[in-house]
């Protein structure tokens, strides 16, 4: 039995001196203590027991680990001191820091090309360079702003840029480091072919997405927005664009860019509901493209409550880097709403292109039907050129906190060919979206239109203009608000619509959680005839809900100050902010 038992007193010797340590370190700042604490050894056997010989040896090294942890942030001349205290069989490590002055940069140098140094993104990388002369020391910064001028050059064709010489040198006794930086950025390269793989179009076709000639300078941003072009196109599943500097000679690198397909045909349907239209369905048929040279196709047809529309869209994409397509479309129109009922039918066709970073598209529009308002009947037809501009910017388009956008159109018909009045209107929609705190965002918005025309009465409903509804002024029935006009029965005067608008609103959201928030706005304007404008007012809040398929917006509104409505009325849109 003695064998056994001078076993187990072995092995329970070890368990009888295991213990429990608590780092306790103060004197700095969170960053400091959290970056130091990570340093200590002794910290990582807070949680599980350890010997009493092992917690006085890993208490001897946590004054140098301190020590080390603070000087990528500057301090060089720390100071601490601590004591080990017994707590029973467990330790409490104290630790007293004491950071004390920071190392600053005496001098910066950094040697470039004057040719290189010109360019904006390596310019802007140089000026941003942190820390500049006078500040304290911070490793951190250092490196990433070291990187940043780096990829600044490759950014702008310098592919063979070595840093040469990368010195940061500490002087503890006088609190000092002199940075000196210098590379040799070698020649910078241009652009030669680009060569595309794994896709469907042959090359000719393919070119139209290339922003830049051969012979130009090599741009990272116009690798990029050639991989947005690609994206934008809607072909393609897979899009990578890359340098091939494996084969990059004489100062020109190949482009590759690796392709798949995107799914050819895509079939869409779903449920939608919005107080403007009621409850309703949503389906369509796409084709990607119908050919080699990159026609779409697309159907889509929508059954709702007081809307009910099926439309057809075929593209022809044309030659050059700025999305240019032929569009020729028909759509058959039926809607019902509290003011107006008209069926329709458009036989549009068009001309589409970004122009100076707006899409521009003139066209043809021919629209016939029957329409009645108020209760008046009528019938027309119109032949009538248009051209618009839209143009969005958004840091986030699926939710924006600094964004905007804006729509001008311009539209007229002479009567005599093949128009029954002639008319010439314009119009402007405009949103600006602005981010206020981190859960808060204010979002104005804003409508007007002018309209001359020779007989009103000849204009359908969709070129009249009404206000009221989900997204003009809330608290108001959708085209509820205008001119109106007494029926013959001589009661209640009914919405005929103007022939001019002007409509603004501002709102607040604020994000209690990441999806959940709640709204506050107040909403002006009329739609109106001649001089005639009667400000109509609508207030009210709602809530925001960042769902899977968008933002969800419910809205209960009121007028303000009209003697002719009152009441609350619900709103509801899904969809994006722009």
């Amino acid at each position: 039995m003695a064998l056994p038992l001078g076993l187990l007193l072995a092995l329970g010797a070890p368990l009888a001196e295991a213990a429990r340590v608590t780092v306790q370190l103060d004197g700095v700042d969170d960053d400091l203590r959290t970056a130091a604490l990570a340093a200590v050894e002794l910290q990582q056997y807070e949680k599980r027991e350890v010997s009493k010989a092992q917690v006085r040896r890993l208490y001897r090294r946590a004054e140098r680990q301190v020590k080390q942890a603070l000087e990528p942030y500057g301090y060089y001349n720390a100071s601490v001191d601590g004591e080990l205290v017994n707590e029973g069989e467990d330790f409490r490590a104290i630790l007293h820091v004491a950071a004390g002055q920071p190392v600053k940069v005496s001098e910066l140098s950094i040697g470039l090309d004057d040719e290189a140094r010109k360019l904006r993104a390596v310019r802007s990388a140089v000026a941003a360079f942190s820390p500049q002369k006078g500040q304290r020391l911070d490793h951190a910064a250092y490196e990433r702003s070291k990187a940043a001028i780096h990829a600044s050059l490759f950014s702008v064709g310098y592919l063979d840029a070595e840093l040469a010489t990368h010195r940061v040198e500490v002087e503890r006794a006088s609190n000092t480091a002199r940075i000196e930086l210098e590379w040799k950025v070698g020649p910078r390269y241009r652009f030669s072919d680009t060569k595309f793989e794994g896709g469907q179009f042959g090359d000719e076709f393919m070119q139209r997405f290339i922003p830049w000639d051969v012979g130009d300078y090599y741009s990272q941003d116009k690798l990029l927005e050639l991989q947005q072009r690609l994206f934008d196109a809607n072909y393609f599943a897979i899009s990578q664009v890359q340098p091939d500097t494996e084969h990059a000679t004489e100062g020109k690198v190949p482009i590759a860019v690796t392709l798949a397909p995107a799914k050819r045909t895509v079939y869409t349907a779903g449920l939608f509901i919005g107080t403007d239209t009621g409850v309703g369905v949503r389906g369509g048929v796409e084709r990607r493209w119908v050919n080699l040279r990159g026609h779409k196709l697309k159907f889509e047809t929508i059954l709702a409550q007081r809307l009910k529309t099926l439309s057809t869209l075929y593209q022809i994409p044309l030659p050059g880097p700025d999305n240019h397509s032929l569009n020729f479309g028909i759509t058959y129109r039926d809607e019902n709403t509290k003011t107006s009922e008209s069926k329709t039918l458009r036989l549009a066709a068009n001309d589409s292109k970004v122009w100076h970073g707006w899409t521009r598209t003139i066209g043809l529009q021919f629209l016939t039907g029957d329409f009645k308002v108020a209760d008046e009947k009528g019938s027309t037809t119109l032949l009538y050129p248009e051209i618009s501009l839209t143009k969005k910017r958004a840091d986030d388009f699926n939710f924006p906190r600094k964004g905007w956008s804006l729509t001008l159109a311009a539209r007229a018909g002479q009567k005599g060919l093949l128009s029954d009045t002639s008319f010439a209107q314009v119009t402007a929609d405009a949103k600006w979206i602005h981010g206020l705190g981190d859960n808060g965002r204010f979002i104005a918005r804003g409508s007007a239109g002018y309209t001359q025309v020779g007989d009103f009465d000849k204009l359908p409903p969709e070129l009249r203009f009404f206000a009221g509804g989900d997204r003009s002024i809330r608290g108001y029935t959708f085209q509820t608000i205008g001119p109106r006009h007494l029926t013959d029965d001589n009661t209640e005067p009914k919405v005929i619509g103007g022939d001019r608008l002007l409509v603004g609103s501002a709102e607040y959201e604020h994000y209690f959680t990441p999806t959940w928030g709640g709204a506050v706005f107040v909403d002006a304007g009329d739609a109106f005839s001649g001089n005639d404008f009667d400000l109509k007012l609508g207030a009210g809040f709602g809530v925001r809900w960042r769902s899977p398929v968008g933002l969800v917006r419910v809205d209960l509104g009121t007028p303000i100050g009209d003697e002719f409505a009152s009441g609350v009325e619900l709103h509801v849109v899904i969809g994006p902010d722009l």
